[in-house]
């Protein structure tokens, strides 16, 4: 008997670091018009960009289908595996749905756990890598359910938005609202609370901006991980990696990583975003 990871590409993991610990991502979908793309199969994160900056469509997102869902537990698992299903706020995405449902539907034959993190991005990443680690050290599914759970509840997200405009249009925009309309060119610093998308701060200029990131992790207290996005220049990102790293335990460096397209969606150009998982 194994215990099997999946999750979703909200969950903005590397993939080189994705395959590396067995962890399978299932695609949500993109839309441009009538053309749907599989988040990071079909379109990649440059090519995303381009169309979303340059482009004249604005895109939409969907979740992956229940019978996506029972196409993937079917593939990975074998007799007595279970299969631990990690994902995305439902507040934010009707993910999860699809997956209970898929769960349900094979229940007969395939045993499968799912969690709802009430996160997103890295933060969903960050519990799929703990479960996922758990797993390869031959923890049982009982505990590797408690380390992503564990660490779903430390966990906290901060976002420096250039604008709110794409998490508006995409209908994300959640207790953060009373932001639209007042910014004038001033940044949103957002955050994830209760598994909604809520206001934490905002800044004059994003050099503020990133300083009041950078203080957001600071004040959390001991952390046991970082994880560090980006939409499309890593140059503040692997600045604010430096700067934190201290805040970590002797010989773990931040993560960083790139929102892929259903982030990016909703995120736009310029964000950068930090998970920092507190140790209590």
């Amino acid at each position: 008997m194994a215990v099997k990871i999946v999750t979703d590409s909200t969950s903005d993991l590397d993939p080189a670091l994705a395959e590396e610990l067995d962890i399978t991502v299932v695609p949500l979908n993109v839309h441009f018009g009538q053309t749907i793309y599989k988040d990071g199969i079909d379109l990649n994160t440059d090519q995303f960009f381009d169309k979303l900056i340059n482009g004249t469509v604005f895109p939409s997102t969907s979740q992956p289908s229940l019978g996506e869902f029972v196409d993937v537990y079917e593939k990975v698992s074998q007799p007595g595996d279970v299969i631990i299903s990690i994902h995305v706020s439902s507040k934010l995405s009707g993910t999860i749905n699809s997956a209970q449902q898929a769960a349900t539907t094979l229940s007969d034959k395939i045993d499968v756990k799912i969690v709802d993190t009430q996160q997103v991005s890295m933060t969903v990443g960050l519990s799929a890598l703990g479960a996922a680690k758990a797993a390869q050290a031959g923890q049982s599914a009982e505990e590797c359910i408690a380390i992503a759970e564990s660490i779903a509840r430390r966990s906290n997200f901060f976002a420096l938005f250039d604008t709110l405009e794409y998490l508006e249009k995409g209908g994300r925009i959640g207790k953060a609202r009373s932001l639209i309309g007042g910014l004038l060119k001033i940044r949103p610093i957002l955050r994830v609370e209760d598994g909604e998308i809520g206001q934490f701060g905002k800044a004059r200029s994003r050099n503020m901006g990133m300083m009041k990131l950078e203080q957001a992790v600071r004040d959390l207290g001991e952390l046991d991980d970082i994880a560090i996005v980006y939409s499309t220049d890593g140059t503040d990102a692997e600045n604010l990696a430096t700067t934190v790293q201290e805040l970590l335990p002797e010989g773990k460096v931040p993560y960083i990583t790139r929102v892929g397209p259903v982030i990016g969606t909703h995120a736009g150009p310029d964000l950068v975003a930090i998970a920092a998982i507190t140790s209590t």
